[in-house]
């Protein structure tokens, strides 16, 4: 008789939990299209500064290896500070988390401004360690959106990503040609600021679902944002740690060619800023076709681990097409497949992470895969630098394609091992 009622009890529970998450969802749903707005203008904001520091830095005396050295900076500055600031973001809530990583890039597009000495180039890097807003978002929208329409819901992220890259990208040429790099970066640390008040005025304390716990869970987890501990111990539930291997193995060679690629832009190339500033636009213009009405059809008729063996083989062509072309006509042909496997590798490997843990985890999960992309760019512009210097583009692309083939072999293997195990 207690048994009986104790289930109809949780059968209640269950009911008007389903009840409550139907009155939430246009709640939720519009608190996600403002984090959409919110990380579109980041990324607008982020292509305005590449249309600034390549060439400030060039009239400031930096070659080709003293940018690479910069770039490394940053992503070991990112690379310390991602699952730091996911911890942030997981114990006191989006909005602190946001605010934080809007603030920082006031501070930085500020630096910038006043950028006149090489040393200056690396003092405004600093605030990097804080501008995490496309992690933070992606925490937002993993709490808010149901699991088996994440992968949909992360990837119109990446069309924010695109719109923001056309944006930022022209908006950025243009504004660096006719009025200079100081005022190209002002105008960066106003609209930086405006997304600041945006993240204010909209976003909640916290996203995360309240679920109960107990005394004994409150005392065994630590409120420290730099609890090394409370971070790695996500790398031991089921499929994380394989999954992250991946992410890194088969991303670091597509991500040393994104790192160079303002370089090959002003080099091979031999691209001007607004010339520049076009290029990026197409570039976000493919992304937006692809994460806004690809991505989310794929999702939805195949696996995930489909999907992501999808990826990293059209990686490895790429790699290839990229080690032999000649011309910037060819590599707008490339940049096709290019996306595409970026897209769909990126957005399948986070919703997998993400699915893995649970929500209360979301940020510090989203924090460690922006690290991966932070130690892309710290390994990637030396690495790219010294390949670029002594062996040219195609030993970039070579290396992408033997590398995405070994990883591509290696998960087919598995799969099948597993599907034959499954048979028997």
């Amino acid at each position: 008789m207690s048994r009986r009622g104790e289930t109809t009890e949780e059968t209640s529970r269950a009911s008007l939990s389903s009840q409550t998450n139907a009155e939430d969802q246009p709640k939720r749903m519009k608190i996600i299209y403002i984090v959409y707005l919110i990380a579109a203008l980041d990324i607008t904001w982020m292509f305005l500064q590449f249309s600034v520091t390549p060439y400030l830095a060039r009239k400031l005396g930096f070659n080709t290896l003293w940018f690479g050295y910069l770039q490394t900076m940053v992503g070991v500055i990112q690379l310390v500070g991602g699952p730091m600031f996911g911890r942030f973001g997981d114990i006191f809530g989006a909005r602190a988390a946001l605010s934080l990583a809007c603030s920082a890039t006031v501070v930085f597009f500020l630096l910038l401004a006043i950028a006149d000495h090489p040393a200056m180039l690396f003092v405004h890097k600093l605030p990097t360690v804080f501008m995490h807003v496309l992690p933070a978002s992606q925490m937002v929208v993993a709490d808010l959106s149901e699991p088996e329409k994440r992968a949909d819901a992360l990837s119109k992220l990446g069309l924010c990503f695109g719109i923001g890259m056309i944006a930022g990208s022209t908006l950025g040429g243009h504004l660096n040609t006719r009025y200079g790099e100081t005022f190209t970066a002002c105008f960066g640390a106003v609209g930086s600021a405006f997304s600041l008040l945006l993240v204010l005025k909209f976003i909640p304390k916290t996203t995360k679902a309240q679920a109960p716990t107990t005394n004994t869970d409150n005392a065994n987890r630590s409120r420290s944002i730099f609890n090394v501990g409370e971070i790695t111990r996500l790398m031991k539930f089921q499929g994380v740690a394989p999954t992250f291997l991946v992410k890194i193995v088969a991303g670091l060679p597509s991500g040393i060619f994104q790192v160079m690629f303002s370089i090959i832009a002003l080099d091979f190339f031999k691209l001007e800023p607004e010339q520049n500033g076009y290029l990026m636009a197409y570039f976000g213009i493919v992304q937006m076709v692809i994460q806004g009405g690809v991505i989310g059809r794929l999702t939805a008729t195949y696996s995930e681990n489909s999907l992501l063996l999808l990826s990293i083989g059209v990686s490895s062509l790429v790699g290839l097409a990229q080690a032999y072309m000649q011309n910037v006509f060819q590599f707008c042909l490339i940049v096709l497949p290019m996306m595409f496997s970026l897209s769909v590798f990126n957005v399948i490997t986070d919703s997998m992470l993400t699915k893995s843990v649970p929500s209360s985890d979301t940020g510090t999960m989203m924090g460690l895969c922006s690290s991966v992309q932070s130690l892309l760019r710290t390994v990637g512009p030396t690495a790219g630098g010294f390949l670029y210097m002594n062996y040219g583009i195609s030993s970039i692309g070579l290396i992408q394609f033997v590398v995405n083939i070994a990883v591509f072999v290696h998960l087919l293997q598995r799969r099948l091992k597993k599907t034959a195990e499954q048979k028997q």
